[in-house]
């Protein structure tokens, strides 16, 4: 077992990304048969094999050091990897819902093992750092086969849904954008207060700037085609920040779990803007398409900004809990 404090803080990394993969095993179970798409399809089986051998090597890796996965985390990761399964089942464009929010859970699985990596070296566990590298890599590589499948998750939904009417299905884009905007606002407006770094304190801020500039620019093309938000969308998203942000602040390595969260959301806004422009370069509708490439920039720009600020993350997260490497 563990005996200093490092150490523990590596078994508990361990133990939050064992439980992250055994989300992506809930999701990556159903998503061959909701993706509406054979490409899309056979890559979600393959990176289904790869999430079964990732969770393996995380379990064998905590055996070795003398601990078990953490029974409370692996069945709440389970919980929501169903229940985004159903969410996603439910929405009239699954295809594109699926590959968003897959994207993102890339770049949060991307996320962890890049700081499970830092605190392993922190601890002088190389064993642990190499597995983290070997598996963060794979995850990359899914987040890229995603990125480029961008073009046949908006084929896929259009015909999920009335490929006829690219107007109205313009306007269902853009309600959504609106409603991830809300959402990411109600969490960069708690960030700063939570960052425990000034560095990540001011990135939220900055972006929290940048975030509202994109909600408006988004209500901005709705007015132009005669809409208005969705309100049960924006207040559901609303819920989801505050949700967040609680949990997020109650955490005892706050600062290392908001910035692989932050980051990963970003991934979900990109994910957003690239259907969006994809139907909006469909609809012939060349202001929506500048807006998305624009905003497209500045969230992969703030995506990259908070993962150059991981080293700062977890060591404000281990000065939060008195642990010294």
């Amino acid at each position: 077992m563990p005996n200093r404090p490092i150490d523990e803080q590596v078994v508990k990394y361990l133990t939050d990304v064992h439980s992250i993969e055994e989300q992506a095993l809930a999701q990556m179970r159903s998503a061959p048969d909701l993706a509406g798409d054979e490409q899309l399809a056979a890559a979600f089986r393959a990176h289904l094999t790869e999430t079964e051998r990732h969770e393996q090597l995380v379990r064998d890796r905590l055996e070795a050091l003398g601990a078990s996965p953490s029974k409370l985390k692996d069945a709440a990761g389970y919980g929501s990897g169903k229940a985004f399964v159903l969410f996603a089942r439910s929405q009239p464009d699954t295809t594109g819902k699926l590959t968003t929010h897959a994207l993102s859970y890339e770049h949060m699985e991307w996320a962890a093992y890049e700081l499970l990596m830092r605190i392993a070296r922190r601890a002088d566990d190389e064993e642990t750092a190499a597995l983290a590298e070997r598996i963060r890599d794979e995850e990359a590589a899914m987040a890229e086969r995603l990125e480029q499948s961008f073009d046949r998750a908006v084929e896929a939904s259009l015909r999920e849904q009335d490929p006829d009417d690219l107007g109205k299905q313009l306007v269902k884009y853009l309600s959504d954008a609106h409603a991830i905007e809300g959402q990411a606002i109600g969490l960069l407006s708690k960030g700063p207060d939570i960052a425990g770094d000034p560095q990540l304190a001011t990135l939220f801020e900055q972006h929290l700037e940048e975030t509202r500039e994109h909600q408006r620019l988004v209500e901005t093309l709705l007015d132009t085609h005669g809409a208005s938000p969705n309100t049960i969308k924006d207040a559901a998203m609303r819920l989801g920040a505050l949700n967040w942000g609680g949990f997020f602040g109650a955490q005892p390595d706050t600062p290392a779990k908001l910035a692989g969260f932050a980051h990963a959301f970003e991934f979900l806004e990109v994910g957003a803007y690239e259907q969006l422009l994809r139907v909006a370069r469909r609809a012939n509708d060349e202001d929506t398409v500048r807006a998305s490439e624009a905003i497209l920039v500045q969230e992969r720009a703030a995506g990259a900004k908070i993962a150059a600020a991981f080293d700062r993350a977890v060591d404000a997260a281990l000065q939060a809990q008195g642990v010294t490497a």
